[in-house]
């Protein structure tokens, strides 16, 4: 009898192995391509072009990710969500990962049953307003209209402010980016209230933009960063390293352009361990030993990220500012390749 309690024990630790080992890694592998959960469409971050290619900083976390898995950072189908849908989506398995500009907070992380592998922008909320209106502070905005994004950080945030300092305001709900561009060009709304990044971009496709001005102040952290469904651990790795594999790369200077060369060897073993011509930290992760060679290969480094979708240089015009590296005075900062 004791032999027989032992081997049903047995088979069921097996069993239970057998289920804990399969997960969403085996499934996007499975299916032939990652299904990522971005933004409506937001520029600079997540929106498609006149062709209908999907481009943009977190779109560019979606190619990694897929070139890590695949070795193909085209294998990838976006799965447009906004606020109020992009949690749904991903806890009902319609999604594999969200890349979409979300706030990691303590009830998201907690109750909704998300888990946050890393912030790869740091942002807080603002407040943009017409020139026109004269406004130099959002102490001034008392009776205002406000055009605010249901299901997201910022209504809470916006309440707790004018709260806070005793002034009222008028909330005009939206469910996307556009339709609060639409409102708030159209006079619907005195003010638009999100992520500084976020107003960034929509005030970059406005026809005027300097007509428009982002008040000073920042009302909340918001650390946004890609989220995976609780329980599997192994797929949250995965997501975890691809964005510390983009930091790391940034920090010991390879790039789009070197990365092939570096992975033939380096004087630094982590370089060696990164890139795989030394050791094979892919296989920890159930990926092949060239994975980081591959994401660099697809998008560049976080720098390289930056720099090419909202970076000075382009319409939204973002600094750097605390997305720098540590080693520059920010708080990008990634554990060691060991």
């Amino acid at each position: 009898m004791r032999r027989v309690l032992l081997g049903a024990a047995s088979a069921l630790a097996m069993v239970a192995a057998t289920a804990a080992s399969a997960g969403t890694l085996d499934d996007v592998r499975a299916r032939g391509e990652l299904v990522c959960i971005v933004n409506t469409g937001l520029t600079g971050f997540s929106f498609t072009d006149k062709a209908g290619a999907w481009k943009g900083f977190d779109v560019d976390f979606c190619k990694a990710t897929a070139a890590a898995v695949f070795g193909d950072a085209s294998k990838v189908k976006y799965k447009p969500a906004t606020g109020k849908t992009r949690f749904s989506l991903l806890n009902s398995g319609e999604g594999d990962v969200l890349w979409r500009n979300t706030t990691w907070t303590y009830v998201r992380d907690v109750d909704v049953k998300l888990a946050f592998q890393g912030v790869n922008y740091y942002d807080g909320q603002g407040f943009m307003v017409p020139k026109k209106l004269d406004v130099k502070s959002a102490k001034e905005l008392d009776g205002a209209s406000v055009c605010i994004q249901t299901g997201t950080t910022t209504e809470l945030n916006l309440s707790d402010f004018f709260r806070a300092n005793n002034i009222s305001y008028e909330p005009v709900p939206i469910e996307t980016n556009d339709e609060a561009r639409t409102n708030y060009l159209a006079g619907r709304c005195d003010v638009y209230t999100t992520d500084r990044s976020g107003l960034a971009a929509t005030r970059a496709t406005f026809t005027n933009p300097n007509d428009h001005v982002v008040l000073p102040e920042i009302i909340s952290k918001e650390p946004l960063g890609p989220a995976t469904r609780h329980g599997d651990d192994q797929w949250s790795d995965v997501i975890r390293w691809v964005l510390n594999a983009t930091v790391s790369a940034e920090e010991l200077g390879i790039t789009q352009a070197n990365v092939e060369k570096m992975a033939k060897g380096s004087k630094n073993p982590e370089i060696n361990r990164m890139l795989g011509s030394a050791g094979d930290l892919g296989a920890m992760l159930g990926l092949q030993k060239d994975w980081v060679v591959q994401v660099i290969k697809a998008v560049g480094n976080y720098g390289e990220i930056f720099e090419r979708n909202i970076g000075p240089k382009t319409p939204i015009g973002l600094e750097r500012g605390v997305n720098a590296l540590w080693t520059k005075g920010g708080l990008q900062y990634s554990p060691p390749f060991r």
